[in-house]
């Protein structure tokens, strides 16, 4: 009995299980018949809205200004050589590395003894061809007076040779007689000869006389030359640099001890391409006197200048590209030779021309404006010139026109957008200016002055920009950042 009633019940329970999942399948199958029954419900499609930056298009004329970077120099650098060799024994408080000299100072002379002495003995050569002239001038005036006694005795021989021969035709003289005053006037006549010739003879010591005294007064000048040449004279006023020598030391002809810079004629030299250089021509393809402005950056602070466009390298050169080009600057206040700067040339007007960002147009000279219902539209322009973020363009059919101002990839022609303008957009603000006390002025200066890890050209530079009547407040607070106040 016990068998039969666990068999029984394991029997119920196995249907149970069963019949429960007989009914879970049916409930999956309805299910099932029932989704792929329905139509599927699908959300609305809705257009993406892009929002933009647009900049409206507004044709002018601008004058394009070409960048580019340059060296400054100096247009007059004199090398200071030794003329003659020697120690050295006078030498200039200036002739030190940036001492300034005024034209026609004395920077060093040489030992001048041997110099000396040669001028001396050229001095004594000249007053013995002096004493020369005169001794032979001397001689020429008693030379003709010689001359003039021995043609007043020929002529009274002559008379006397005359009287005798006229005797002998009337029968009173002797032929004796005749024959001696013929000899006496043959003599006379000699001497005459005589006398000429040796008249001849000291006028001809008169010319080397003068010729003694010339090749004395050559010697003399060129014993004085030499002794000019111990010392050494600013040409100009200037700065020297390379200096490499001191007092005492003994130097050798044509030895180079330094060089004589003059700052106040300074220029910039810089190089563009053919192209940009076919822009600076006039009409008659001569080079524009363009304005020019120089720039340069000192711990964030500006040092500009203005010049003006002055010369063209003859050669390219080897090895080179372009043009080389040089602008002579009208105040290079705080510039010194050597200096790296941004050089700014301004080209010829450009008439209906647009400025637009560098990004608005794409590499195939494209840009996108906003069309009708705000949906994009691809227009192609011409850039003409490139000005840093900006480039100037020129195009139909764009006047008045809204252009986006930066392109990315997910915009193109058709799509619609939201367009933001910037008219509330605040200008940027200068750079901000302070004006110094004196005891802050001199503070600062001071700590430029004794900081020993500045370059010289950088202080000189920070030291210019102090001295103005308002300094920038950006290079004072790093300053005075850097002094811990």
């Amino acid at each position: 009995m016990r068998f039969l009633r666990q068999s029984l019940t394991g029997l119920v329970l196995l249907s149970l299980t069963l019949g429960l999942m007989v009914y879970a399948g049916t409930l999956v199958r309805d299910a099932v018949q029932e989704r792929l029954a329905n139509e599927p419900r699908v959300p609305p499609a809705r257009e993406r809205v892009f929002a933009v930056n647009v900049v409206p298009v507004m044709f002018e004329t601008m004058t394009p200004v070409l960048e580019t970077f340059g060296e400054v120099q100096s247009r007059r650098t004199l090398e200071l050589r030794a003329a003659t060799g020697g120690a050295v024994i006078e030498l200039a408080p200036e002739f030190v590395e940036g001492g300034d000299v005024v034209a026609g100072q004395l920077l060093l002379r040489v030992d001048p003894a041997d110099a000396q002495s040669a001028l001396d003995r050229a001095e004594s050569d000249r007053t013995d061809a002096e004493a020369e002239g005169r001794e032979a001038a001397r001689a020429v005036e008693l030379a003709k007076d010689e001359l003039a006694a021995a043609r007043e005795q020929t002529e009274l021989r002559e008379r006397a040779f005359q009287r005798q021969t006229d005797l002998a035709e009337r029968g009173v003289g002797t032929a004796a007689a005749v024959e001696t005053a013929e000899l006496a006037a043959s003599s006379a006549r000699q001497a005459v000869l005589t006398r000429r010739q040796a008249l001849a003879t000291a006028e001809a010591r008169v010319d080397q006389a003068a010729t003694r005294l010339s090749r004395a007064e050559i010697a003399l000048a060129e014993a004085q030359r030499r002794l000019d040449d111990t010392e050494i004279r600013a040409a100009f006023d200037g700065t020297l640099s390379d200096v490499t020598l001191v007092a005492g030391r003994l130097v050798s002809a044509n030895e180079r001890l330094a060089q004589l810079v003059d700052t106040d004629a300074l220029e910039v030299a810089f190089r563009v391409s053919t192209q940009q250089y076919a822009r600076l021509l006039d009409e008659d393809d001569s080079l524009r006197q363009a304005p020019v402005a120089v720039t340069l950056d000192v711990f964030g602070t500006n040092i500009t200048t203005e010049g003006t466009l002055s010369r063209e390298g003859a050669a390219v050169g080897e090895g080179q590209t372009g043009r080389l080009l040089f602008a002579n600057l009208t105040r290079p206040r705080g510039l010194k030779p050597g200096d790296f700067v941004t050089v700014g040339i301004e080209e010829a007007p450009l008439p209906f021309v647009a400025r637009l960002p560098a990004t608005a147009v794409n590499a195939a000279g494209e840009v996108l404006v906003i069309g009708e219902e705000e949906r994009l539209e691809t227009i192609t322009v011409e850039v003409l010139r490139r000005q840093g973020n900006d480039v100037l363009i020129r195009a139909r059919d764009l006047r008045d026109r809204e252009v986006v101002a930066e392109r990315t990839p997910l915009l193109g022609a058709g799509i619609r957008v939201r367009p933001l303008r910037s008219e509330g957009a605040a200008e940027p603000e200068a750079p901000e200016m302070l004006e110094l006390t004196d005891e802050r002025r001199a503070k600062l200066k001071a700590f430029v002055e004794a900081n020993p890890r500045m370059p010289a050209a950088a202080k000189t530079r920070i030291l210019s920009q102090l001295d103005q009547a308002r300094v920038p407040a950006r290079m004072v607070e790093r300053i005075e950042a850097r002094m811990g106040g």
